[in-house]
């Protein structure tokens, strides 16, 4: 399912924080939203999952407005991972997996073998099965992590929205996570900090800043050295990956850019 997000305005506190955002999600693809701190990627991401209400514009979900969705409706098509993660379950890992499957459920319905099935395969998938028994507040902050992405695609859901996915989690579990977020070829709208996974995972890129999107397209176009400067604030160079041969940003980590006025238009 693709996400077509047109001209969003989302305020809160008397502050707009997104301001007139146009973006896509296609259809099976892995789209970014990077952008500093503060950048309104957030934000935008909790107009997707239906924790904010836009002041303006729209979020269209193969075509119709989410918010002409039931709840449970939506919750059959888009699964997310908020940056507030939970922390007080007093529940199992397994049984936070299996909250995933709740939108598929009539009150009080017990659990059934398809159930099951995805639940212990969504556990595999993130490495936590044999941590099923455990209590999730006994975890780490990274096995946490992924224990809420098993949630999330336990929902198996056509669209995932990830606000960063990666954070908590040590090298391995990173990579191992983006090559299954590739694999799946679902609809995934995340905003990543790592820039340098951004461009190596996602299909395209959205860039904020200030809450309007100043750059959109494939890694290797919007990832520039001046783009760099002026919405990062920092020297850099775009090489080949010597591995696999994706954009690699090499930063300078001795010396910020030079203050660099954005453009007025956002560039496409």
């Amino acid at each position: 399912m693709r996400i077509d997000i047109e001209d969003l305005y989302v305020a809160y506190a008397g502050r707009t924080v997104v301001a007139g955002a146009h973006l896509i999600a296609a259809e099976g693809e892995i789209t970014g939203l990077v952008g500093p701190n503060g950048s309104g990627k957030s934000t935008l991401l909790r107009t997707v999952y239906r924790h904010l209400r836009p002041s303006a514009g729209r979020v269209l979900l193969a075509g119709t407005d989410l918010r002409e969705l039931t709840p449970v409706r939506s919750a059959r098509h888009v699964a997310a991972l908020p940056q507030e993660r939970g922390s007080d379950f007093e529940l199992t890992v397994r049984e936070v997996v299996a909250m995933g499957r709740t939108p598929y459920k009539r009150a009080f319905e017990g659990e059934g073998a398809a159930d099951r099935e995805v639940v212990a395969r969504a556990l595999a998938d993130v490495g936590m099965e044999a941590q099923a028994g455990r209590r999730f507040t006994d975890l780490s902050g990274g096995e946490r992590q992924r224990v809420l992405l098993a949630r999330a695609f336990a929902q198996d859901t056509d669209v995932l929205v990830l606000d960063e996915p990666t954070n908590h989690l040590d090298v391995r579990h990173q990579v191992e996570l983006l090559a299954l977020l590739r694999a799946r070829r679902r609809t995934v709208l995340m905003s990543l900090h790592d820039l340098n996974a951004a461009a190596s995972v996602c299909d395209r890129l959205h860039v904020l800043h200030a809450g309007a999107v100043v750059a959109s397209g494939r890694p290797r176009e919007v990832l520039t050295p001046e783009l760099m400067a002026e919405v990062f604030g920092v020297r850099a160079a775009l090489v080949d990956h010597p591995l696999t041969g994706d954009p690699l940003i090499a930063f300078d980590h001795r010396e910020p850019a030079a203050a660099t006025p954005l453009p007025g238009a956002a560039r496409r």
